[in-house]
Protein backbone atom coordinates (compact mmCIF):
# COMPACT_ATOMS: atom_id res chain seq x y z
CA UNK A 1 0.00 0.00 0.00
CA UNK A 2 1.37 3.29 -0.55
CA UNK A 3 1.72 6.44 1.80
CA UNK A 4 -1.41 8.54 2.82
CA UNK A 5 -0.87 12.28 2.95
CA UNK A 6 -2.84 14.57 4.77
CA UNK A 7 -2.73 18.41 5.34
CA UNK A 8 -3.71 19.32 8.96
CA UNK A 9 -3.30 22.50 10.89
CA UNK A 10 -1.09 22.67 14.12
CA UNK A 11 -1.38 25.08 16.66
CA UNK A 12 -0.23 26.12 20.37
CA UNK A 13 -4.01 26.74 22.47
CA UNK A 14 -1.89 28.02 25.23
CA UNK A 15 -0.86 30.37 22.86
CA UNK A 16 -3.02 32.01 20.29
CA UNK A 17 -0.81 34.52 19.22
CA UNK A 18 1.19 32.09 17.27
CA UNK A 19 0.66 31.18 13.80
CA UNK A 20 -0.14 27.82 13.47
CA UNK A 21 1.75 25.91 11.20
CA UNK A 22 0.07 23.84 7.88
CA UNK A 23 1.59 20.66 7.87
CA UNK A 24 1.78 17.44 5.54
CA UNK A 25 1.46 14.60 7.39
CA UNK A 26 1.97 10.88 6.75
CA UNK A 27 -0.92 8.83 8.21
CA UNK A 28 -0.17 5.64 10.04
CA UNK A 29 -2.86 3.59 11.45
CA UNK A 30 0.17 1.57 13.41
CA UNK A 31 1.10 4.21 14.67
CA UNK A 32 -0.54 6.00 17.72
CA UNK A 33 0.73 9.34 18.33
CA UNK A 34 1.54 12.39 16.91
CA UNK A 35 4.77 12.88 16.15
CA UNK A 36 6.31 16.42 15.44
CA UNK A 37 9.53 17.65 14.20
CA UNK A 38 11.92 19.40 16.66
CA UNK A 39 11.50 22.70 14.69
CA UNK A 40 7.32 22.57 14.43
CA UNK A 41 7.69 22.02 18.80
CA UNK A 42 9.81 25.16 18.65
CA UNK A 43 8.06 27.23 16.53
CA UNK A 44 4.77 26.44 18.42
CA UNK A 45 6.76 27.02 21.44
CA UNK A 46 4.82 23.69 22.83
CA UNK A 47 5.87 23.02 26.50
CA UNK A 48 7.79 20.01 27.47
CA UNK A 49 5.76 17.76 29.87
CA UNK A 50 7.91 14.42 30.26
CA UNK A 51 10.39 12.13 28.36
CA UNK A 52 8.80 9.07 26.70
CA UNK A 53 10.43 6.17 25.99
CA UNK A 54 9.87 4.95 22.76
CA UNK A 55 10.18 1.91 19.78
CA UNK A 56 11.29 2.80 16.64
CA UNK A 57 10.18 0.45 13.63
CA UNK A 58 13.29 -1.59 13.65
CA UNK A 59 13.21 -2.22 17.24
CA UNK A 60 15.37 0.58 18.68
CA UNK A 61 14.21 2.17 21.92
CA UNK A 62 15.13 5.85 22.35
CA UNK A 63 13.74 8.39 24.89
CA UNK A 64 11.97 11.56 23.15
CA UNK A 65 10.37 14.75 24.33
CA UNK A 66 6.61 14.75 24.83
CA UNK A 67 5.21 18.01 24.38
CA UNK A 68 1.44 20.19 24.52
CA UNK A 69 -1.04 20.67 24.41
CA UNK A 70 -1.56 20.89 20.68
CA UNK A 71 -4.62 21.42 19.13
CA UNK A 72 -4.44 19.49 15.35
CA UNK A 73 -6.63 20.48 12.91
CA UNK A 74 -8.57 18.67 9.89
CA UNK A 75 -10.70 20.24 7.22
CA UNK A 76 -13.58 21.27 10.15
CA UNK A 77 -12.42 18.70 12.44
CA UNK A 78 -10.11 19.38 15.56
CA UNK A 79 -8.18 17.40 18.65
CA UNK A 80 -5.60 18.22 21.75
CA UNK A 81 -3.20 15.82 22.02
CA UNK A 82 0.97 15.82 22.67
CA UNK A 83 2.80 14.93 20.81
CA UNK A 84 6.01 12.90 20.38
CA UNK A 85 9.26 15.29 19.21
CA UNK A 86 11.64 12.89 16.93
CA UNK A 87 11.94 12.74 12.97
CA UNK A 88 12.06 14.85 10.14
CA UNK A 89 7.99 15.09 9.01
CA UNK A 90 4.88 15.18 10.73
CA UNK A 91 3.28 11.16 11.58
CA UNK A 92 -0.48 11.20 12.31
CA UNK A 93 -1.23 8.50 14.53
CA UNK A 94 -4.33 6.52 15.22
CA UNK A 95 -5.26 8.26 18.44
CA UNK A 96 -5.46 12.13 16.98
CA UNK A 97 -7.22 9.90 13.84
CA UNK A 98 -9.57 8.17 15.95
CA UNK A 99 -10.63 12.08 18.33
CA UNK A 100 -11.29 13.22 15.29
CA UNK A 101 -13.47 9.97 13.48
CA UNK A 102 -11.06 10.28 10.64
CA UNK A 103 -10.83 7.10 7.98
CA UNK A 104 -8.04 6.41 5.67
CA UNK A 105 -9.42 5.45 1.94
CA UNK A 106 -6.47 3.34 0.69
CA UNK A 107 -8.29 3.44 -3.29
CA UNK A 108 -8.46 7.27 -3.27
CA UNK A 109 -5.28 7.45 -1.11
CA UNK A 110 -6.62 10.30 1.02
CA UNK A 111 -7.84 10.68 4.83
CA UNK A 112 -11.34 11.21 5.10
CA UNK A 113 -14.37 12.08 7.68
CA UNK A 114 -16.25 9.12 8.79
CA UNK A 115 -19.09 9.37 6.09
CA UNK A 116 -21.61 7.71 9.25
CA UNK A 117 -20.95 11.33 10.75
CA UNK A 118 -20.03 13.58 8.23
CA UNK A 119 -20.70 16.92 10.30
CA UNK A 120 -19.71 16.19 13.54
CA UNK A 121 -17.47 13.39 15.19
CA UNK A 122 -18.43 10.12 16.97
CA UNK A 123 -16.97 8.65 19.61
CA UNK A 124 -17.59 5.12 20.66
CA UNK A 125 -17.53 5.41 24.53
CA UNK A 126 -18.55 1.85 25.90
Amino acid sequence: MEHIFAEIKLSNPRNPALTPIIARALADTCALMLCIPEQIAIHLDLEMESKREVTMADGRSMSVPYVGPIKVGFRDRFCYVGALVLGDEVLLGAVPMEDMDLLLSPSRREITVDPSSPNIPHARVK
